[in-house]
């Protein structure tokens, strides 16, 4: 494989996604390098989750590149692998944190075969080793161990959250697609959570691309910002130079929104 230091982790070359006559998102180029964050922000129907999705394998673009560096193989094109090969990459280098915890859990299951399941997904099957590290990673996203058992639907929203984190987070990912991550959350359980994923990509050296319209979430998560309107990529580069001094109307008018507030 490719010195991590002189290969991105992911190259998006070009990539675009129509849905008829609308545009999803339109030539969408950048590089995401090891250990990075890149936020995505933009308004409703910006093409953000679009744009997300294409990334995640979940949709198929019209055209262009996205060019993962495997543990493997190397740079491949995510868009013309196999479909058996796009899960496998799903259930170990990639994670997916949905805005909606229920859409990334199984309700009907405990806690600890939430985090457990993923683990059998490439091949655990020591029933105590599995349990353990379940225990120890309820511990590390905040919800006591002695839960192990529970199910999700005994969690509260901030709960049923961390959870589906650490269900994403256990066979150590190299990069992560986050869903509008805090939607929905009281600002007090916002701001733990937050805190939280800070910590866990710090800690594990994670690649993350985070979408949201929350600009506090990327202003505090996110080395570089990428600025979306009507399917395109109108502003991006270092996210404190982006939200401080924006040189767009439409990010001017996103950043002000804010301070309004």
């Amino acid at each position: 494989m490719n010195d991590d230091a002189q290969t991105p982790l992911l190259r998006v070359r070009n990539v675009t996604k129509t849905y008829g006559g609308r545009i999803g998102c339109a030539d969408v180029s950048f590089d995401l390098w090891p250990g990075e964050v890149l936020g995505v922000v933009g308004e409703s129907g910006s093409g953000k989750s679009t744009l997300l999705g294409v990334l995640a394998g979940q949709l198929v673009p019209d055209r262009g590149e996205v060019i993962f560096d495997t543990r493997a193989d190397g740079p491949r094109d995510t868009i013309t692998m196999s479909e058996p090969e796009r899960r496998m990459l799903a259930r170990t280098d990639w994670a997916f944190v949905h805005q909606n915890p229920r859409d990334g859990l199984r309700m009907n299951i405990s806690a600890g075969g939430n985090v457990g399941e993923r683990l059998m997904a490439v091949g655990a099957r020591h029933y105590g080793n599995i349990r353990s590290a379940a225990a120890d990673w309820l511990g590390r996203v905040e919800i006591d161990e002695l839960r192990i058992d529970d199910r999700p639907q005994a969690f509260s929203g901030g709960m049923q959250q961390r959870l589906q984190i650490a269900r994403n987070l256990v066979t150590g990912p190299r990069l992560v697609f986050m869903d509008e991550p805090t939607g929905g959350l009281d600002v007090s359980v916002q701001a733990r959570l937050l805190d939280l994923l800070r910590g866990l990509v710090r800690d594990m050296g994670l690649s993350a691309i985070v979408v949201t319209h929350d600009l506090a979430v990327v202003r505090l998560l996110a080395d570089r910002l990428m600025v979306m309107k009507s399917g395109r990529v109108v502003e991006a580069g270092l996210t404190d130079q982006v939200l401080d001094d924006p040189q767009h109307a439409y990010t001017q008018l996103l950043v002000s929104s804010v301070l309004q507030v």
